[in-house]
């Protein structure tokens, strides 16, 4: 028996990835299913290697390139729609710096920008990520907790470990690793029935970069701010306020979207923003994931697996 301590998409995703290879295992979260109460609930589900490169280490595009085929074969819905990148013309040197730091795109111009028509006549110039993807977090988190309960899985909000034990706490396991810090974002929900956009889209800013997700029927996640202080709480005023402004920025009508949702929480991150999967003092840690967790958990999971079946 193996004990995953924490059921947000680090404990999963190892979960699912021990689970495939036939290993006995529990799950232990005190907070139960995933819901606002986890930082993962509030994610983007960006699996954007290329784009993550502009300011991530070389082995954040290398590992999360095999997210979107990890997730799918998990059983998550991927949209393989690729990644827009956009600025403003008054902020086109940014959109110049943007392609100098990453790779993995093409430049449109002119009828190139016509695969998001919304945004084809406000802006002259875009990066096309396209093997970049994305999924539905919230929705993908239940596909993973479903599947390993199908897999007769059992799910403990309070249990005894046994046998080896991974640490997917986050935060909460400050208490046995200390240079964890917890990194704010926040998020807001929108509807714009009138606004359609097939990918995720990047608007480059100095002060304020934004990303907003399709997630179907008209709704809309922007994201996200980066906080080194504020941890946890209710959104703050100034996030909410400049996240709306940029999605006006972007177009226009989004003046009469629908907010459909407000949520913020710290991600847990070591000083050099790296997530590690790594052995100390007795058990297996996965943590760290800082602003990649759907796009490096998948990476995580197996190198904790491996780790699981070197000491067998």
């Amino acid at each position: 028996m193996i004990t995953i301590l924490g059921g947000g998409v680090a404990g999963l995703t190892t979960a699912t990835e021990l689970a495939r290879r036939g290993h006995l295992l529990q799950v232990v979260d005190p907070a139960g299913a995933p819901g606002p109460h986890g930082c993962s609930w509030w994610a983007g589900g960006m699996l954007a290697p290329f784009c993550e490169g502009e300011t991530a280490a070389p082995e954040i595009i290398r590992q999360g390139q095999r997210a979107a085929d990890w997730w799918q074969a998990a059983g998550a819905t991927v949209h393989r729609m690729g990644t827009l990148v956009v600025a403003l013309t008054r902020d086109r040197t940014e959109l110049d710096r943007f392609a100098r730091r990453t790779r993995g795109h093409v430049t449109l111009e002119g009828d190139g920008l016509a695969l998001e028509p919304l945004l084809a006549e406000r802006f002259e110039r875009a990066l096309f990520f396209a093997e970049e993807a994305h999924v539905t977090p919230r929705a993908a988190l239940a596909v993973l907790r479903a599947g390993l309960e199908a897999r007769g899985v059992a799910f403990h909000r309070a249990a005894t470990p046994e046998g080896p034990v991974i640490d997917c706490r986050g935060l909460a396991a400050r208490d046995l690793l200390p240079d964890l810090r917890g990194v704010r974002g926040e998020m807001v929900v929108l509807r714009a029935p009138d606004i359609v956009l097939h990918r995720p889209v990047r608007l480059l800013h100095p002060r304020f970069p934004l990303y907003i997700v399709p997630r179907g029927d008209g709704v809309f996640m922007l994201g996200a701010t980066q906080l080194e202080a504020g941890g946890r709480g209710p959104v703050r005023l100034r996030s909410v306020v400049e996240l709306l402004n940029a999605a006006y920025a972007l177009h226009p009508a989004f003046a009469e979207a629908e907010v459909l949702e407000f949520g913020a929480d710290a991600r847990p991150a070591f000083a050099d923003n790296i997530p590690r999967a790594f052995r100390q003092e007795g058990r297996i840690h996965v943590n760290g994931l800082f602003r990649h967790g759907f796009l490096m958990s998948p990476a995580l999971a197996v190198a904790a697996a491996d780790l699981i079946e070197e000491q067998a």
